[in-house]
């Protein structure tokens, strides 16, 4: 079988909000309500329940600085290379496995939050709860910060490498069809008008590492399962 390492070109990230519109690209890109921001500007510091170690991380004033457009990180372009797990096929440690934790953040339910630093993303529930997932993230020099949209959701997704990648990597395949050998896995989610995607993958024990070129990996199982709990539309905020 093709294993193949998923591999995400960056892209310049705006956490600038925009009018709701269908971006020329046939991607929808939209704006949370004004009402919402003021709502998010109002509340305190995300508290991201234990065994994370994120409580308290983010000082008060990220997300909201986020969801305002008065902070974001853009992609570094450099690509060091990271050193990956060695069996593709290991499962990730027991902590990187979905569970309902306590939360309590400045987001309304129905948002996904990414911690990048602790590999974490969490679908904020009702009543100070979320579903929390294992994830894999940008190596060194791919990390970003931001709020994006989910304007597109496919089931098993053909790969199609960009050319910035393919210079990168020359021996990649110019387009590989969906099914359980390719490295976006069993299910994406699109990320506004970006090449940035939540996606599966089919190497499970790179969940929990920096291992993508900016794209947010998931166990193909977890994929499935947000996959099926969230909407086109869906704000996601990235730490």
């Amino acid at each position: 079988m093709l294993r193949l390492a998923t591999l995400c070109i960056p892209t310049l990230l705006f956490a600038v909000p925009v009018p709701a519109m269908a971006a020329n690209d046939g991607m929808i890109v939209f704006t949370p309500p004004e009402t919402q921001l003021s709502a998010y500007a109002s509340r305190s510091a995300p508290n991201l329940a234990a065994p994370s170690p994120t409580r308290g991380r983010y000082g008060g004033g990220l997300i909201e600085a986020l969801l305002t457009g008065g902070a974001g990180q853009q992609p570094q372009m450099a690509a060091p290379t990271a050193s990956e797990p060695k069996d593709a096929e290991a499962e990730p440690e027991p902590r990187f496995r979905r569970q309902e934790v306590d939360y309590a953040g400045p987001v309304a339910p129905g948002t996904i939050v990414v911690d990048t630093p602790d590999r974490f993303l969490f679908l904020v529930e009702p009543h100070g709860k979320a579903l929390r997932y294992g994830i894999g993230v940008g190596r060194p020099g791919f990390e970003w910060s931001g709020v994006k949209r989910i304007s597109r959701k496919s089931e098993w997704p053909d790969w199609t490498p960009p050319a910035q990648m393919l210079l990168r990597r020359p021996d990649l395949p110019r387009h590989m069809a969906g099914g359980p050998g390719n490295p976006l896995g069993a299910r994406a989610l699109y990320l506004g008008s970006s090449l940035y995607r939540i996606h599966g993958t089919n190497e499970p024990s790179t969940i929990g590492h920096n291992v993508s070129s900016g794209c947010i990996r998931m166990m193909n199982e977890d994929i499935i399962d947000l996959y099926e709990r969230v909407p086109v539309g869906t704000t996601i905020v990235v730490l």
